[in-house]
């Protein structure tokens, strides 16, 4: 049964679901239809928004200390190669997730306390897009050896004029893993950009 958080809300995963080792983190969203006065009346539309989901490893101060740590599009799988990316989707047209990250926990360093899931708008600026122009965006957390959906986070707040999303984060505690719904809007018109506030 899937647990639904709100913004802000801490869950147990590793504790309740006894030898969860593998996860898949998938992020969706969906671009929101705007609408102009033609000739012909009212015409709707969806703009096309390449949005990039991406996770950074981070040590127990809240930093990044390491390259490839950072796994985004350009860098799919981290060092030590517990969290790989699914790869680039361009229009976030379609149902279901439209990025996902799998993440082995056992494998994750010692060293790693908090694997953080962000999503950027590509080419933000030129293209003068942002995350009011999204919805229906949400994470989710799938247990990949059953397909059970053990967590997920509705992204409902507005985030108009933000090009970035702090969405959730896997965080060790005690021992076991435990997953943050964060749902911060911030501003970064690359994910290399919000990446050095970590640094």
């Amino acid at each position: 049964m899937t647990i639904s958080l709100v913004k802000g809300q801490k869950i147990d995963l590793t504790k309740g679901n006894a030898g969860l080792n593998k996860v898949v983190v998938g992020l969706g969203w969906d671009p929101a239809e705007s609408e102009s006065k033609g000739f012909f009346g009212i015409k709707k539309k969806t703009a096309n928004i390449d949005c990039d989901a991406s996770a950074l490893m981070l040590d127990a101060n809240g930093k990044l200390t390491e390259e490839r740590n950072l796994v985004c599009f350009y860098n799919k799988q981290s060092g030590c190669g517990s969290v790989v990316h699914s790869g680039d989707n361009l229009t976030g047209e379609g149902a279901g997730d439209d990025e996902q990250i799998f993440v082995e926990l056992s494998r994750i360093p010692a060293s790693v306390h908090k694997v953080l899931c962000v999503v950027n708008i590509y080419e933000c600026e030129s293209r003068r897009q942002d995350f009011g122009m999204i919805k229906s965006a949400y994470i989710r957390i799938v247990n990949p050896a059953n397909n059970q959906e053990l967590v997920r986070f509705n992204l409902t707040d507005n985030y108009s004029g933000m090009t970035a999303l702090i969405v959730g984060e896997l965080y060790r505690h005690n021992g076991e893993w435990k997953f943050n719904a964060i749902g911060e809007g911030a501003h970064a018109a690359h994910i290399n950009i919000l990446a050095q506030r970590y640094q």
